[in-house]
């Protein structure tokens, strides 16, 4: 959603700077009402930024009728907040969860959901779903998708007498084609990608960041061959840096700065109402003959304190809200902000996303999504990061700077298996 937590979701570091003001929220709500009974629940949440957020998932509390449940609305850093209240016994019973799901999985802070999932587990998007689960068990539940995308401007597309890219070779190609003295023929944030592509390119290669074998995967030449064309897209002055606003907003695409831009999913209805329908979306385009298009995923999950004295209570409730109510679960997907609900079902029925290039990201969620795996920790992704800023930027040799963060990537993938 539209705060920067939510972005970093998607984000490929932790150090993406994001222009969109948060809206300020803060408070509790009890949730006790009338004839209520049970024990009382505590649940967490970081802070939204659309407008109308908090009062729905206060809604939501008030309407679970077998225990008092208070919502805590968390600004600030809220992963680092909560795996220090995890720690005590003053912490949530019930809290959204992303990155650290690892270390609260080796730490015993969290809960196993198997049981809570499993009737509906075939149902949930698999590319969500999969870094909740490790050991054959599920962590935390997903409750909404949001994506990134390319956006194109059609009428620009065909004056320059470009086709919608479908491979990265078109993609450079036709960045340099649409480049006129007005206007870039790519945004890929103003850093050049640095901060939004995250392994993006590695998929649309064929690769991964973590192999289904537990192993680096993108020890492959295909990986370096990849982000070089990156490199060549900075290189040959086709994409817009120092744009007023970042990757995450529109205005640049809206304004006709660039003809092309990489964005999330929830720009797409106020694209559409500016553009009408001369613009189409697309995934990352594959590379080479082993790529396949890519589509970058997040999602929060849901999750369990074992630090909890009311574990069942709270099992329950996760399972009421986030498996049971589908309707609070399409309402939240979709009634503040733009975003595609975790449950297969329930994102083929909603309306807002049956027609036009709504229609098409769902498609390329489900058929081409990708989230970072459970194992891609924090130091990875640094690492990461910083090779690219290299790469694109500087021009430095993408074999040697893998090299080193392959080298990084198996470290932690030791230090996790000690665990």
């Amino acid at each position: 959603m539209a705060g920067i937590e939510r972005r970093r979701v998607l984000a490929a570091g932790g150090g993406v700077a994001l222009t969109a003001a948060l809206a300020s929220a803060c408070g509790s709500n009890t949730g006790r009402g009338g004839g209520r009974s049970g024990a009382g629940l505590s649940q967490w949440y970081h802070q939204y930024g659309e407008p109308g957020t908090e009062r729905a998932v206060k809604r939501y509390a008030a309407a679970y009728q077998k225990a008092h449940v208070s919502v805590q609305w968390r600004p600030g850093d809220y992963d680092r907040q909560t795996a220090a209240a995890l720690l005590t016994d003053s912490g949530p019973d019930v809290f959204e969860v992303n990155a650290p799901l690892l270390d609260q999985i080796q730490g015993g802070q969290v809960v196993d959901l198997t049981a809570e999932v499993e009737p509906v587990k075939d149902d949930f998007n698999q590319a969500v779903l999969a870094p909740k689960i490790w050991q054959g068990k599920v962590w935390g539940i997903p409750q909404v998708i949001d994506m990134q995308m390319l956006y194109y401007r059609k009428s620009a597309l065909k004056a320059a007498g470009v086709q919608p890219p479908q491979s990265v070779d078109e993609l450079v190609d036709a960045a340099g084609k649409l480049t006129t003295k007005k206007s870039k023929g790519l945004f890929l944030g103003n850093d050049g990608g640095v901060g939004v592509l995250s392994g993006t390119p590695l998929f649309a290669a064929g690769l991964s960041l973590i192999g289904e074998d537990g192993k680096v995967g993108f020890d492959d030449p295909a990986a370096a061959r990849v982000l070089g064309k990156i490199r060549q897209l900075y290189a040959n002055k086709s994409l817009l840096l120092g744009a007023p606003t970042d990757w995450s907003d529109p205005s640049a695409f809206l304004q006709g700065l660039t003809a092309m831009q990489w964005s999330g999913l929830w720009a797409l209805p106020q694209i559409k109402k500016a553009l009408g329908d001369d613009f189409g979306v697309l995934p990352f385009p594959k590379d080479g003959s082993g790529g396949k298009p890519s589509v970058p995923v997040g999602a929060y999950g849901s999750a369990v304190s074992a630090r909890s004295k009311k574990k069942a209570e709270a099992k329950a409730f996760a399972k009421w809200l986030w498996v049971e109510r589908t309707d609070f679960q399409q309402d939240f997907a979709l009634s503040y902000g733009f975003h595609i609900p975790a449950r297969i079902s329930l994102a083929k029925k909603a309306k807002q996303l049956q027609e036009g290039a709504a229609a098409d990201a769902v498609r390329f969620a489900t058929e081409h999504g990708y989230a970072e795996p459970l194992l891609w920790t924090s130091a990875d992704r640094t690492a990461y990061q910083d090779a690219l800023s290299r790469i694109i930027k500087d021009g430095a040799n993408p074999e040697s700077e893998l090299k080193g963060v392959v080298r990084k990537v198996n470290a932690e993938l030791q230090r996790a298996k000690r665990k």
